[in-house]
This record gives C-alpha cells, sequence and structure tokens, in this order.
C-alpha cells in the first residue's frame, strides 16, 4: 500500500550519478524495493494519524477495512476494492466514495470522501536511512527497482525517481498487483535480471513469500536497521541503518 510522501522531509543524499560504477560485489545484480512502509515511514503510524485527526474510531476502521485488506492478499479470485485500485481497474475517486460510505466520525458524521486517500497518508515521510542505501547499492553497481502496489498514481515523488531506481513499476500502471506472480517477473525482467539474481524488499509478508516462489530473495521489512544489517550481509556491502 503506498503512500503520499511529504516531499519536504525527503532527503538529497544521493550520489552523482555520473560517476562510474563498480562491479557488483556478489551474486545478486539487483534489488527491488517496494515503496509505502519501505521507503517511506510506517503505513499504521500515518493511517492512526489521520484516524486521529478525523477523530475516527481505531476499531471501526479497522472493522471497515479488515475484509477488504484480507480478501486483498486471498488469492481466491473474487472482487475486491483493493484489487480493483492496485490494478488500476477503478479510479481513486470511486474507492474515495465507497471507503467514505463505510467510514463515520466518533460523532457519527461520514468524512468526506474528496481527498480522502492524500489526507490518511498526508503524514508520511522518506525512510531516509533506505534512501541512502539505494544510494550506496546503485554506486556499488548494482540495478534497483521499484515495485509498488499503488492506491492513486500521482502522489509518488516521481522527480527524485531517476536517481533512485533504474526502473520503476506502479501497480496501476501495469494492471498487475503484487503478490501476483507475473509482476515480480515483470520488474525483474526491465531490469534485465532473472529472478534469482534480485533482493527484493517489501513489508507484506505474502509478498515476501510470492517473490521467493519466483526465485528471488526475499527480505521481510519492519525496520530499517534490521532491513539494511541483511542487505548488507547479502550483498556484501557496509550499508548503515
Amino acid at each position: 500500500m503506498p503512500l503520499v510522501t511529504n516531499e519536504t522531509h525527503v532527503t538529497n543524499e544521493m550520489p552523482d550519478q555520473n560517476l562510474a560504477r563498480t562491479s557488483p560485489p556478489g551474486p545478486f545484480r539487483g534489488v527491488i524495493l517496494d515503496w509505502g512502509g519501505v521507503m517511506t515511514t510506517p503505513i499504521r503510524d500515518m493511517v492512526a494519524a489521520w484516524l486521529d485527526d478525523e477523530d475516527v474510531d481505531h476499531e471501526h476502521y479497522a472493522a471497515v477495512m479488515r475484509p477488504w485488506v484480507v480478501g486483498a492478499y486471498d488469492q481466491n479470485g473474487e472482487a475486491n476494492p483493493i484489487h480493483a485500485l492496485e490494478r488500476g481497474e477503478c479510479t481513486v475517486e470511486e474507492f474515495e466514495r465507497l471507503l467514505a460510505s463505510r467510514i463515520a466520525r466518533r460523532d457519527g458524521v461520514q468524512v468526506p470522501a474528496e481527498g480522502l486517500l492524500t489526507r490518511m497518508f498526508a503524514g508520511s515521510t522518506m525512510a531516509a536511512p533506505m534512501q541512502q542505501a539505494v544510494a550506496a547499492v546503485r554506486a556499488a553497481g548494482l540495478r534497483t527497482g521499484l515495485l509498488s502496489n499503488s492506491w492513486g498514481m500521482a502522489d509518488y515523488p516521481r522527480h527524485l525517481f531517476p536517481g533512485m531506481f533504474d526502473v520503476v513499476v506502479i501497480s496501476g500502471e501495469v494492471g498487475m498487483r503484487k503478490p501476483e506472480e507475473r509482476i515480480f517477473r515483470h520488474a525483474a525482467g526491465l531490469l534485465g535480471l532473472g529472478p534469482a539474481e534480485c533482493v527484493f524488499i517489501d513489508d507484506i509478508e505474502v509478498n515476501i513469500a510470492a517473490a521467493e516462489a519466483v526465485g528471488m530473495t526475499a527480505i521481510l521489512h519492519h525496520d530499517p536497521a534490521a532491513t539494511l544489517a541483511r542487505l548488507s550481509e547479502l550483498l556484501g556491502l557496509a550499508l548503515t541503518g
């Protein structure tokens, strides 16, 4: 689930992309990362702040969203609003109207539909250690990719992407979504790599399992320090969290 990044918090500590890259140090030639919750601050923190700001009961919100979220990672093929949004099969506005119709504030007033997703994730900021690690990985000669399930495609800081990622795969633009195995193969293919040559980082366990099923080595992200320690071990690079 992607976040809307507050770009004023994005650091610019990126190496000169014109510098020649060295040869990759090990068997891996690429690193593919999720956006929301990996390259940004945790999703749960952003949602909690929005609930408090709009005076929505946390349990009420959880009861509304739980069937959708559980269903979004169930491979039974049933229709699901999150599936439709992430594949670009419905508009952000359609999804916001549907979600807003089910969520009320503690005073019983329905939350406004317009701009709901932007408000929900407005407190997101870049995770600086992850941004710096991506820069170090690229400088070491590995290819980097973004693989994100999109909840709206207009809110990514796309002006930063050329300096961070060699390829960008956003679900709503390709009509595929994690954990569909085909999107992992697609991302690796755009990098010119086989899945076994890629490390994948995500904060959702089902996506990790799907990446591993196609042959990637995957890291379940909880916090930057632990993720970067594991990535350092895999790549043979000194990355700090």
